[in-house]
């Protein structure tokens, strides 16, 4: 084994400091390797996990639950990876709340390197970065599976935002349902496969969380700390926003559905894209923007 860098730590199975959480699992982690503050892992927490290419709505579902559990004093748990993962711990860590890390790598190894971010602040703000691979340790197939497996069981609840029918995400969400913990599950288009996984959830008996209030609510009930949160102060969305909330749509479909002229829609679109409201996916859709869809502008 080697040495343990700086600002690292270990601690066995049997130890003070080793969370109880992970010992339901059937083979608990004869080790478990950190940086950052341990006493983090102790709880409550609240592990949140969705799809690495996420889409916009996917992202703010993950902002939107971080912050809630931030406001509510539980760290929010998540796998360090691109995507929801990433929004998850950004967005805890602007609430002034703390997160962990849970990594597929070495405690000491920062993958995927576009979520330094997320792992630098986990440590500066009394979260840590975790993990049951040695010090040094690359990336690997594997190993991830365990990863998800320990995300899993380190909270008592596991919200899954938005996740395709074969994903890590539901390897996750199935690890946490044999572990006897809750699931909450955020319910997406019928028409986007990046929900098609979390709608599947909900049909097998995952708990449903329609809103920002719900979710408040529910982390109120299964943790006794709650956030105070109001109603929605957005006003209605008009037609072509109320389209692109249900599913992405390229310009002629969208005109198609309002029964109005492309050039039309594109003028709309083009200004809404200006304001923030919308942006355009690769593929030549436009889908309402993360900043949109958790209120930082307005409509």
């Amino acid at each position: 084994m080697g040495s343990i860098p700086r600002g690292g730590w270990e601690v066995r199975k049997g130890e003070a400091g080793y969370p109880d959480s992970l010992l339901d699992l059937a083979r608990p982690p004869e080790v478990l390797y950190g940086r950052g503050d341990p006493s983090s892992l102790a709880g409550p927490c609240l592990s949140i996990v969705g799809s690495r290419r996420a889409t916009p709505y996917g992202e703010a579902i993950a902002e939107m639950a971080a912050r809630v559990a931030a406001d509510a004093g539980v760290t929010v748990v998540s796998g360090g990876a691109m995507g929801c993962d990433r929004a998850a711990g950004i967005a805890a860590l602007r609430a002034g709340g703390r997160t962990v890390v849970v990594s597929g790598c070495g405690a000491d190894v920062v993958y995927p390197s576009t979520s330094r971010d997320v792992y630098e602040g986990a440590v500066a703000s009394g979260g840590a970065v975790v993990s049951v691979e040695r010090w040094g340790t690359g990336p690997r197939r594997w190993a991830f599976p365990k990863r998800n497996a320990l995300i899993a069981a380190l909270s008592k609840v596991l919200v899954v935002t938005e996740a395709g029918v074969r994903s890590g995400t539901l390897s996750t969400a199935e690890a946490a349902t044999e572990l006897g913990r809750t699931v909450y599950a955020i319910p997406g288009s019928v028409f986007s496969p990046g929900s098609a996984g979390t709608n599947r959830l909900i049909a097998d008996g995952a708990r449903v969380i329609p809103d920002e209030q719900s979710l408040s609510v529910a982390l109120s009930l299964d943790y006794g700390a709650a956030a105070l949160v109001g109603p929605d102060a957005r006003s209605a969305p008009g037609p072509v926003m109320s389209a692109l909330l249900a599913t992405p749509l390229r310009p002629d479909e969208l005109a198609a559905r309002m029964g109005e002229s492309v050039l039309t829609v594109l003028k709309t679109l083009t200004d809404f894209e200006a304001r923030g409201h919308v942006e355009r996916l690769p593929d030549g859709r436009y889908a309402p923007t993360r900043g949109y869809l958790t209120g930082e502008r307005r409509a």
